[in-house]
């Protein structure tokens, strides 16, 4: 927008004076409040900076294999993380499970927390607001990420809605916390599929940090996904090393994808290198790393 400058404004009009005070202050207001931190923010920054609970501390190192694997700069951020989660997520008792204790919320979250471990100040899964806990397998007709028929979805360990809910089995939640679920890992599992729901529909593609992101994303993710399909419809070869399940939708390639990524990664960069990359660039984490560093 173009600026006058005429007789009144020479003149010095008290108007113009009151008016430019009014926006002079006005701006300025605006421009120190965007400078500090939304309560959100502070809150949230607060709650990392608080130390862990001692018995949450023991909880964590006694039931969480990966407490022990994470280099010490990424386990303080997860207590951070932790904090955030259980402070800010509703969870619910369902299918008789008699209620909701401090166990339950810090094993959930600190497995959430992996996926947002490369980042200092993510945006905690912003659409999700309710964890449902079942005792352990359970059957629901809940709002899906994406639509799966009826008749096969049978017994479930987990589920995650765009309604704004994730559903787990408690026996499957502390099986992959103390990482005896044969790489499998219900809560990872889950909550790939609330990132992959971030920007939309679940189909295989999070929220990426620009369009050269997502055109490598989709060669290198449409490429492979084509052919493990093949591999499982039609094998001509040895049995692909991934979770056949990963062949039903891509939605679910990506989150079978990161459950190996984090629970065997090493394995997972030997069988996948390229996608491995991919989710290296994704979370901001090299998890294969940790297992070597520790072995």
């Amino acid at each position: 927008m173009s600026v006058l400058i005429s007789a009144t404004v020479l003149s010095w009009s008290p108007e113009w004076v009151l008016g430019s005070t009014f926006a002079i202050t006005v701006a300025l207001a605006v421009a120190v409040l965007a400078r500090w931190p939304r309560p959100q923010r502070q809150r949230r920054r607060n709650l990392r900076a608080q130390p862990l609970p001692e018995a949450w501390q023991a909880m964590l190192e006694t039931q969480f294999v990966y407490w022990t694997w994470l280099p010490h700069d990424l386990r303080r951020r997860l207590a951070g993380h932790v904090q955030v989660l259980c402070a800010e997520k509703q969870f619910e008792a369902c299918g008789g499970l008699l209620e909701i204790n401090d166990t339950i919320r810090l094993l959930v979250a600190a497995q959430a927390s992996l996926l947002l471990l490369g980042q200092e100040e993510p945006d905690y899964y912003p659409a999700l607001y309710s964890i449902l806990i079942y005792p352990g397998a359970f059957h629901d007709r809940g709002q899906r990420a994406f639509s799966v028929a009826e008749e096969d979805r049978g017994e479930l360990l987990g589920e995650s809605w765009h309604t704004g809910s994730v559903i787990l089995s408690w026996d499957n939640v502390l099986a992959g916390a103390r990482g005896e679920d044969g790489g499998m890992n219900v809560v990872i599992h889950e909550f790939a599929h609330q990132l992959d729901q971030a920007n939309g529909d679940a189909d295989g593609v999070p929220a990426l940090r620009d369009a050269v992101s997502y055109r490598r994303w989709a060669a290198v993710w449409q490429e492979n996904f084509e052919a493990f399909v093949r591999d499982i419809e039609t094998p001509q070869g040895p049995e692909p090393w991934l979770d056949s399940y990963a062949a039903t939708h891509e939605a679910e390639f990506f989150a079978v994808c990161s459950e190996a990524f984090f629970e065997e990664s090493v394995d997972f960069e030997k069988h996948y290198p390229a996608l491995y990359e991919q989710l290296r660039e994704y979370y901001l984490l090299d998890p294969a790393r940790w297992i070597c560093a520790e072995s």
